[in-house]
């Protein structure tokens, strides 16, 4: 089944001239892209989706196989999602310091479940978007240091920096945002569970608006 075939596989049949295994690649990768946009904006999400897959295809005649097909992907996604809001802003912006909450009203596609998810949602906005990014690859995504890296751009050491600051960061803007100490220690206590309920709650709400996603 081609379904089962690798990524590699996959992307070499599509090289070969095999359409059907590119299409493939990108069933297989659309929520995961929709997942990496769905907190950081609201309303042009569906066009940076449909952006970073045509970025891809024009692209892959220079992708010479250094590193995965994944971290190629979503390293695309992320200049989309950079391009977006410097060309939005008609500035340059230091991604380090600003953070998606500064740079736009909070989406509103995807609806948490329990009060921590929505905490976890909206104290993940308030960080720079750089950190949010990387907490986000590896919560969502599930990627280590080395395929953060190649998404991003930058050595591991900046990838683990960042991974660093940002905990810490989100751990200030979960305390600060709580309503209670109380939703703050349930937050933290298992920030890494709090995340992997987020990331399946986004990928139902993204079957719901498309359902050959599930």
């Amino acid at each position: 089944m081609a379904d089962e075939l690798s990524d590699d596989a996959l992307l070499a049949a599509w090289r070969a001239g095999d359409r059907t295994a590119g299409g493939r690649l990108f069933d297989r990768y659309y929520q995961p892209v929709a997942r990496f946009f769905a907190n950081k904006l609201a309303g042009a999400s569906e066009e940076l989706i449909q952006r970073t897959f045509l970025a891809c295809v024009e692209g892959l005649p220079r992708f010479l196989g250094k590193g995965s097909f994944r971290s190629y992907l979503f390293s695309i996604a992320y200049r989309q999602l950079c391009r977006h809001h410097r060309t939005r802003r008609g500035e340059q912006i230091d991604f380090g310091t600003v953070s998606a909450h500064d740079l736009g009203p909070t989406p509103s596609q995807v609806l948490a479940e329990r009060d921590e998810q929505r905490l976890m949602l909206v104290a993940l906005r308030r960080i720079p978007i750089d950190c949010q990014v990387a907490l986000e690859l590896l919560y969502w995504e599930r990627m280590g240091t080395a395929e953060i890296a190649a998404v991003l751009d930058v050595p591991e050491g900046t990838v683990k920096s960042r991974l660093r600051r940002g905990r810490e960061l989100l751990r200030a803007a979960i305390e600060g945002l709580a309503a209670s100490p109380e939703l703050a220690q349930s937050t933290l206590e298992d920030v890494d569970a709090w995340a992997q309920a987020l990331r399946e709650r986004v990928a139902r709400e993204r079957a719901k608006k498309d359902p050959q996603l599930e």
